[in-house]
């Protein structure tokens, strides 16, 4: 009996590396780009638009790369999406050095490519190992975020001051980062390229498959878990440096946020199994809340820290798990146009907390912007609470 473990063959834990790369871009763009954002913008509320340009264009690029997929196949749609990093990378640098604020945008906007074409590495794990692990090969994808939890936020410390201008070495490393990418994800081999399909028109229709309870819980779950993160990891940059704390504070805060979310992905997939989607989601909406009541006692370093952490934790929850609830409710040959659909509403809900974020944490301040993310905590709980009823009435002999 061989004791290799089912989930390590090779080209998931190649899939895992690209995970960290995508999540380094990631990260590093949040621990940035509001910051270069203040310095170039016009006035003080636009500093995050960088940001909200980020996932407005992931937002935008979901039909393209749903439909990319359909008929490249993974391999070749991942790849294009990480030569879109190496260029907006570049195209950001250029922003930089030449202080323009919607070249920096628009570079960010671009970048937003990538973005979409790395959300769906998630759904591409479960198809690298055997169904039986899939929750396992979903979670332990999420987990590769750790590298981008080390690399992101040092990265953007460490080369802050290399040029002249400031966080220019972080924007030229994250090009060469995406060459990585493109190298590691030559040897990647997805099962489904054995036999492309060319007809994102099969299987239900997009309105069928979102009118599914399931599906419907699952889309709120991912993208106001997703939102409720945005909103307070985005502005924490500007609430830290408002408060007079350093940039290597703020990398630490960022550096233990994302180990947060993408830590607990060694076992979250072993919890869903044991305890089911719905508990592990509710209680990624229990963490949310202690979160927020953390970060309403004070400024101090630690309440950035503790709260920031657990916020990632709830991230992971939520998110792995509303991933394994998406994937009960549509068929194989359903599987572009589905997760195309779920990625559009995390985009699309991270685009609207991006620019609240830097309205609200420099016109209202830190707590008001936590106050305020009560309101998306509070409808995914109540979504949940309404599935967990509609599963109980659909046992119930009529």
């Amino acid at each position: 009996m061989s004791s290799k473990h089912p989930l390590l063959n090779k080209n998931l834990v190649l899939l895992i590396v690209c995970q960290g790369l995508f999540l380094t871009n990631n990260v590093t763009f949040i621990a940035i780009n509001g910051l270069v954002g203040l310095s170039l913008a016009p006035v003080s509320w636009m500093a995050t638009l960088p940001v909200m340009g980020y996932v407005v264009g992931g937002a935008f690029s979901t039909s393209i790369v749903a439909k990319s997929q359909n008929y490249f196949g993974r391999k070749i749609s991942f790849q294009l999406g990480l030569l879109v990093a190496v260029l907006s990378a570049l195209l950001c640098a250029y922003a930089a050095i030449s202080k323009n604020f919607w070249l920096l945008v628009a570079g960010t906007f671009i970048a937003g490519y990538y973005s979409a074409n790395g959300q769906l590495y998630r759904f591409a794990a479960a198809e690298l190992a055997d169904l039986s692990q899939r929750d396992k090969a979903v979670s332990w994808v999420l987990a590769g975020g750790i590298l981008g939890a080390v690399i992101g936020p040092n990265l953007a410390s460490w080369t802050k001051n290399l040029f002249d201008t400031p966080f220019l070495g972080a924007y030229l490393t994250l090009s060469i980062a995406g060459f990585i990418g493109i190298g590691v994800m030559q040897f990647i081999h997805f099962p489904e390229e054995l036999k492309t399909k060319h007809h994102l028109s099969a299987g239900r229709s997009l309105k069928e498959i979102l009118a599914q309870p399931v599906f419907m819980v699952a889309v709120i779950g991912a993208s106001l878990g997703y939102g409720v993160m945005n909103l307070l990891m985005a502005a924490t940059p500007l609430a830290m440096q408002i408060c007079g704390l350093p940039f290597s504070d703020t990398a630490l805060v960022l550096e233990w946020h994302v180990i947060g979310m993408f830590a607990p992905g060694f076992f979250t997939g072993s919890l869903i199994q044991r305890f089911g989607t719905l508990k592990i989601m509710g209680l990624g909406v229990l963490l949310n809340l202690i979160c927020i009541s953390i970060a309403l006692t004070g400024v101090d370093l630690h309440q950035f820290l503790i709260a920031l952490f657990l916020l990632g934790v709830g991230w992971n929850f939520l998110f792995t798990a509303s991933t394994s609830l998406a994937m009960t409710a549509y068929k194989p040959e359903e599987r572009d146009k589905a997760q195309g659909a779920i990625n559009f509403f995390v985009f699309g809900t991270m685009a609207f907390t991006s620019f609240g974020s830097g309205a609200l944490i420099t016109s209202q301040g830190w707590n008001i912007l936590n106050i305020g993310s009560l309101i998306p905590v509070a409808v995914t709980a109540g979504a949940l609470i309404w599935l967990s009823g509609y599963y109980k009435k659909q046992t119930i002999p009529q």
